[in-house]
């Protein structure tokens, strides 16, 4: 055997699979004995306050099957709960490794424990490799090389460097008898992490790398009709793989080489939403201070939120009076999940008709959601609330009533997470206050009761904000 290095150790962390995995791939071709850990890290954990939190039990469910993937094979994963700076060292120690192996992570607390940790590590060989994205930050520039902030451009130049350098897959199976022959503790408990279970299970929501398989295998059969499809929160049109997309539990190549290979319609429409992806990764790698709670234009930091608590309250609990937004919410609050398009309407509802900071609904989503990713999280944001880059220019304030009635016509999805509002015919059910007004006796719900009446006018909210981004242009 001509390896190098004896023993090494990969370190998994948003990239929770043994497949088509970039550090792992090359540790098993360098190394003897390649030893697997994850780190429950406190510095994180310690921070979530819900302890039925459901991004634990997906993160958790998936390490077990790595778990029983590895004994199957004599090896096994070190799962440990504590801080990394100190772990990491400690396991290097136990293992007597030489060489440590990982994927890079964008968002800034890992960029900086990394750095901690690497500084630590004088005598080790440190090898680091992109893994969650096609390209990181510094990889398509502009002609003047600089960073791009407007999608379109950006776009074009991503598709056109994919189209020339292929789309690498990093295959683990060859040298799989290089993984360490041992046997750890047996998997860490919920419990013993200061969490429980949540609503995971009764959701269905598949987990690890077998639950993404099962849903990319599931669209790939629908990825045609992705570009119709896609906008209607009461049709099966989305991937639903963003959650495995955040933790790593699928590959992001192996999902573009799909969409590309196949390059119909729909599975073009898809690779864009991957290009989008990578996108807001590198302006959060190349514009830093979107990560220090600051508008992408710095000129929309000071915008005059009204910030009524009361109104901020209703939204959060799925009170405004609004259907769609209200249906949103609620899937959301039970489920984890938000459909793409409804995330774009409760934004623009959020700051544009509530006149709310965009801060308060980042926070929210990032509490909230299962597949919460920071860079994604905060573009989208600031895309709805017109402060970040290539953002919805800020005149343009989506109207509640018209988007119900365009992406659920029938109500669908309202009476799925709204079923008080079941007995409402296909026009009463986008906006039930209008239709009582006109005919109060005999109406099929009761406001207060069954539904709360809109805390808000459309059209007079609209014109507030208009004028507070008015007053704020330079």
């Amino acid at each position: 055997m001509n390896n190098s290095i004896i023993n090494s150790l990969v370190w998994l962390r948003r990239d929770i699979r043994l497949h088509d995995h970039a550090a792992l791939h090359h540790a098993l071709k360098k190394s003897n004995n390649v030893y697997c850990v994850f780190i429950f890290d406190s510095q994180i954990l310690d921070n979530l306050t819900n302890k039925k939190d459901m991004r634990v039990e997906f993160i958790w469910e998936s390490l077990k099957e790595i778990k029983d993937e590895l004994r199957k094979i004599g090896s096994d994963i070190h799962i440990q709960h504590g801080n990394p700076v100190d772990l990491i060292p400690k396991i290097i120690r136990n293992y007597n490794c030489e060489a440590l192996f990982f994927n890079k992570d964008y968002e800034q607390y890992a960029i900086n424990r990394d750095e901690l940790i690497c500084q630590n590590l004088n005598d080790i060989d440190i090898n680091s490799y992109k893994d969650s994205v096609l390209y990181e930050n510094k990889e398509i520039l502009s002609q003047s090389d600089k960073p791009y902030t407007v999608f379109s451009p950006y776009k074009n130049n991503h598709l056109k460097k994919l189209a020339e350098d292929g789309i690498p897959i990093y295959e683990c199976e060859k040298n799989k008898n290089n993984f360490a022959t041992f046997k750890d503790k047996d998997m860490i408990t919920l419990e013993s992490l200061g969490f429980a279970r949540s609503n995971l299970k009764s959701l269905n929501i598949p987990t690890g790398s077998n639950g993404g398989k099962q849903l990319l295998v599931d669209f790939d059969r629908r990825m045609d009709k992705y570009k119709q499809l896609r906008d209607y929160p009461g049709k099966k049109g989305v991937s639903y793989l963003s959650v495995h997309n955040r933790f790593g539990t699928l590959s992001i190549r192996e999902q573009a080489s799909i969409a590309y290979n196949k390059n119909t319609e729909g599975s073009l429409v898809w690779l864009n939403e991957l290009v989008w992806r990578d996108f807001y990764f590198q302006i959060t790698s190349n514009f830093p201070h979107v990560c220090d709670n600051k508008s992408f234009k710095p000129q929309y930091d000071n915008l005059n939120f009204e910030n009524n608590l009361e109104y901020f309250k209703a939204w959060t609990e799925a009170r405004t009076g609004f259907p769609i937004i209200d249906a949103a919410m609620n899937q959301l609050n039970h489920t984890g999940f938000m459909h793409n398009r409804l995330r774009m309407i409760v934004a623009s509802f959020l700051v544009k008709d509530l006149l709310i900071d965009w801060r308060w609904g980042e926070d929210y989503f990032a509490k909230k959601l299962i597949d919460f990713d920071f860079s994604a999280n905060n573009g989208g944001w600031q895309w709805a609330a017109s402060t970040g880059c290539d953002a919805q220019p800020w005149f343009r304030i989506f109207n509640p009533l018209l988007q119900s009635q365009k992406f659920d016509p029938e109500g669908i999805f309202i009476k799925k997470y709204l079923p008080s509002l079941e007995p409402l015919s296909n026009k009463e059910i986008h906006q039930p206050y209008d239709f009582y007004l006109k005919k109060p006796s005999n109406f099929p719900i009761i406001f207060g009761d069954d539904y709360p009446i809109p805390i808000v006018d459309h059209a007079e909210q609209r014109a507030k904000a208009l004028k507070m981004y008015e007053n704020t242009k330079l």
